[in-house]
């Protein structure tokens, strides 16, 4: 507009109605004229305003699909709370009666759940199985493995040379696969097997898909499987006693892991007098 040519307030009035028009629905302009405010009601810029230019543009097609696909590749959002959220730990083993350790505790009982669906009618015990680990090692020297139950440092037994007296002689039947020796087997493990009865009755207790004479899992699974061969009952005292003494031709030894298995059922510690010296 002409700085030096000025218009009547009539014209400007006209011009501010029709500005408002194009940015103001047009049934907000009749209510606000209806209850009784003013038609004329000055612009809010002095700038000549165009309606059909500040309209908004209608969506192209190119425009909604780049928007769907924007849409689409925008990352889900995750709290932060939970993000953050640490995994909660797993609760620490229990340890078993007199002072077992948590971690063969375990392995033992894990073998009487796995021989009562195997071979229910074997009636194995824990304890039992904690008796012979008790003996034949001490429950893998105070419990030395880790989490999985993989020994720290193997247990191998004296070579089977018969240089003891009523040790039989075992020559090399592995190649020293399990005990390293080429020339005579050795016991192997916290259970202490052969290698030909561990070829034999050995199994996998920890669900890894190995079967390891060095871990806990699955040395406490094979000897109650070996222990249940052929029909043993191992609530008879009578039946309990012949599989142990496949384990170790001795009375003695029987004694020892009967006297340990009722001590683990009793929480009692066997006296001297149960636990004759094993030759």
């Amino acid at each position: 507009m002409g700085r030096h040519s000025k218009p009547s307030n009539s014209k400007i009035r006209r011009n501010s109605v029709i500005a408002l028009t194009g940015l103001v629905p047009t049934g907000l302009v009749t209510a606000a004229t209806a209850s009784g405010a003013p038609a004329d009601v000055p612009p809010t810029t002095t700038a000549s305003v165009d309606p059909i230019a500040q309209a908004p543009a209608e969506p192209t097609a190119e425009t909604v699909v780049a928007q769907a696909v924007d849409t689409a590749a925008a990352p889900a959002v995750v709290p932060a709370a939970l993000a953050a959220a640490p995994a909660p730990a797993p609760a620490p083993l229990p340890d078993g009666p007199l002072g077992m350790p948590a971690i063969n505790f375990d392995a033992y009982r894990s073998a009487e759940r796995i021989l009562a669906e195997r071979d229910p009618g074997c009636g194995i015990t824990w304890t039992q199985i904690a008796g012979v680990g008790r003996v034949e090692s001490s429950h893998a020297n105070g419990g030395k493995a880790d989490e999985k139950g993989n020994l720290l440092e193997p247990i191998i037994g004296l070579a089977l040379d018969g240089s003891l007296p009523g040790q039989a002689t075992i020559m090399d039947t592995d190649g020293g696969r399990l005990d390293g020796d080429t020339v005579y087997d050795r016991a192997v493990g916290p259970t202490q097997f052969i290698p030909t009865t561990w070829a034999q009755f050995g199994i996998d207790g920890n669900g890894d898909g190995v079967a390891d004479p060095q871990n806990l899992y699955d040395a406490a699974a094979s000897t109650a499987t070996y222990l249940c061969d052929g029909g043993t009952d191992m609530r008879d005292i009578t039946s309990a006693t012949k599989a142990i003494l496949r384990y170790n031709n001795s009375m003695a030894y029987v004694a020892n892991v009967t006297a340990w298995s009722l001590a683990y059922s009793t929480g009692v510690n066997p006296s001297a007098a149960d636990l004759p010296r094993i030759h």
